[in-house]
């Protein structure tokens, strides 16, 4: 079975990403916070075999060496994420899509979500904490059609997608659950799970140790 890669993801503009980091963080400090997630999300997903390797792009931000970029389009969460996978459709390919607010995503669980659909799961999906999932793999990417109907950014958006599956007849393997980053603390956690990479660092050196503000806790997939 053929499988492309797809990662959902916003350009680390100051001001437009991760504003939910600010305060405590500035708008540039949460930008290179974003900007280092991204980088290493890219990393795994560059180290993994696939037909293609897709950035579904809001906004500008250019491209690793051999990876194909599309922009997101469409109005709300739910449509963009349609049209992701309508848009990087190949024939007899299967599509797993992950986004940038899982800088902790390793290797081995990239390997074990691919290896559902080679094993032939019809979807594999990785719940967040927050209520949403932070991945959704389609054995065929036409599936994605059942996103339309579900609420996005609520703390039932994963149970939603897990039941607009089953109600399609797909056979669905689940994944274990990851923390996405959306406030300083996510942020702080996620740093202690992936303590050598890019996105730990730029926590180290850009999130102030204090919060100014607590925001409100975060809830949808990435």
């Amino acid at each position: 079975m053929n499988i492309q890669l797809l990662l959902f993801a916003k350009a680390p503009v100051p001001g437009r990403v991760k504003t939910r980091l600010c305060p405590p963080a500035t708008d540039r400090q949460a930008a290179a916070i974003a900007a280092a997630a991204l980088a290493d999300t890219i990393d795994v997903l560059d180290a993994s075999p696939a037909i293609r390797h897709t950035i579904v792009l809001s906004g500008q931000y250019p491209a690793p060496a051999g990876w194909h970029t599309v922009a997101q389009r469409g109005t709300g969460l739910a449509q963009r994420l349609v049209h992701a996978y309508a848009d990087t459709a190949l024939p007899d390919t299967a599509a797993l899509l992950l986004g940038m607010d899982t800088p902790q995503l390793t290797p081995a669980l990239l390997a074990t979500a691919v290896q559902a659909l080679h094993d032939g799961a019809d979807a594999v999906l990785g719940p967040a904490y927050d209520g949403g999932w932070w991945t959704l793999g389609l054995h065929d990417p036409a599936h994605a059609a059942v996103l339309r109907g579900v609420p996005m950014s609520t703390a039932d958006t994963g149970r939603h997608t897990l039941a607009a599956l089953a109600g399609r007849g797909l056979t669905v393997t689940m994944l274990p659950a990851l923390r996405d980053v959306d406030t300083a603390g996510d942020a702080r956690t996620v740093a202690t799970q992936c303590p050598d990479g890019r996105f730990a660092a730029a926590v180290r050196a850009n999130l102030p140790t204090h919060d100014l503000a607590t925001p409100p806790p975060g809830r949808g997939p990435r």
